[in-house]
């Protein structure tokens, strides 16, 4: 009988730039910190507004059932695509061709897009447009299959008229209540952790 004992080893590939912070620990952007082809872990750059800390502790609690996981935090993370109806931000969200050939690599992206609602829909569709990958909202507003399919984007529950598909990729599983800057409660972990589990049945977890 084989037992595993102990704490799964991760080896994660440091970040190419400097980060933020006390000791360097919160990512700027641009950066990639890359652990396995499992999971990419799509973050906006860090900013009052745009809180990197639920992505890291969503990270952590994946790598530690055994998921390899990787975090990217978008170089132009901030705004809307310039195709949203609101551009009030004065920023543009994009991403750039080395960040779409990164993420198209993995199994599985989770993407975290913070609280405005329409932002996240549209910020969702830009992705998902660039890369064929399934993928999981997780969000701190409430979002639905509905809303995305509304502008285009493919989802396992509602896809758009067939005239109207916006993406390759398909949204597969959201994840609402995630707030920023705060500790995310122990259900939410488990809820993430969970669906990413379904998304990769031929993973053994640990």
């Amino acid at each position: 009988m084989k037992q595993k004992m102990g704490r799964h080893l991760s080896f994660v590939e440091c970040r190419e730039s400097m980060g933020l912070g006390a000791g360097g620990g919160l990512a700027a952007r641009a950066t990639l910190s890359e652990s396995g082809r499992d999971v990419i872990a799509i973050a906006m750059g860090p900013s009052r507004r745009h809180i990197t800390k639920p992505v890291c502790e969503i990270t952590y609690a994946l790598r530690e059932e055994g998921i390899d996981t990787s975090v990217m935090v978008v170089n132009a993370g901030s705004g809307v695509p310039a195709d949203a109806p609101d551009m009030t931000t004065g920023s543009y969200f994009g991403l750039d061709p080395i960040e779409v050939e990164r993420i198209q690599q993995f199994k599985v992206a989770l993407i975290h897009l913070g609280n405005v609602r329409m932002h996240i829909i549209y910020k969702a569709r830009l992705i998902l447009r660039n890369v064929n990958i399934p993928a999981i909202i997780v969000a701190q507003c409430p979002v639905d299959y509905e809303d995305f399919a509304a502008v285009g984007v493919k989802t396992k529950a509602v896809m758009p008229p067939e005239d109207k598909i916006d993406t390759k990729g398909t949204i597969v599983e959201i994840v609402n209540g995630v707030v920023r800057g705060v500790t995310c409660s122990q259900d939410k972990l488990d809820e993430i952790v969970s669906k990413v589990q379904s998304m990769l049945p031929e993973r053994e977890h640990r």
